[in-house]
């Protein structure tokens, strides 16, 4: 399968969100990236639910629903009836993971989980085989462009020798400072999937931008 791309709306002007999410339709994106920040599980605050309303609306690529929130498992129906095709949760924020990961695949979504740049690949060694994807966190969550952190290169090695070693299926998603010059060594190492935010939105031609980024061999 090729690699799949998921811009994240983050970094889109929103005092122009319905061009934006027309861009992201006619370009070669596969996903929408929605992170949703509640200011405590990471220090900023995104948006909510009237936003991602006005997100669906317009779309027509899946979204791609990234959930930076403590207690995740009181909003996944509402983000399931808001549009969400994958709900990803942080491993940091649900005490109870495998119950979390279920309930989002009983929703009829596939199911994530993220993990921030300091947690163990290796906690997830219990549950991987329930995981349709996995999002390692490429910076410190909480702010777009940020710097990426040369220590994920290591961790996609080691979360990708975990799924073949488990017979597990889970994508393996990269969040944060991704761009062309580090998007090729990405997928070598074995990353399914790449968030990208400031660098699409920041660029002269943000379509174009989606474009290299999906035909990167």
């Amino acid at each position: 399968m090729s690699h799949l791309i998921a811009p994240s709306i983050l970094a889109a002007d929103f005092g122009n969100l319905q061009r934006e999410i027309e861009m992201l339709n006619k370009s070669e994106a596969d996903y929408i990236h929605v992170d949703v920040m509640d200011g405590v599980l990471v220090p900023n605050i995104s948006f909510g639910m009237p936003v991602i309303e006005a997100i669906t609306r317009h779309a027509t690529k899946p979204l791609d629903v990234h959930l930076m929130i403590v207690q995740p498992e009181r909003y996944l129906a509402t983000f399931q009836s808001l549009g969400a095709a994958n709900i990803t949760v942080h491993l940091e924020a649900c005490t109870h993971l495998h119950r979390t990961i279920q309930e989002i695949k009983s929703l009829g979504c596939t199911a994530g989980v993220a993990l921030n740049p300091h947690t163990s690949i290796q906690l997830l060694k219990d549950i991987i085989g329930d995981l349709d994807m996995v999002c390692l966190m490429s910076v410190n969550p909480g702010f777009g462009g940020q710097k990426f952190i040369e220590h994920t290169y290591s961790r996609v090695e080691e979360l990708k020798a975990l799924i073949i070693e488990t017979g597990a299926t889970a994508k393996i998603e990269i969040d944060g400072g991704v761009s062309i010059q580090n998007a090729s060594q990405l997928l070598e190492y074995g990353a399914d999937i790449l968030v990208a935010g400031n660098f699409v939105f920041s660029s002269k031609n943000p379509t174009e931008t989606i474009n290299k980024l999906k035909n990167i061999v």
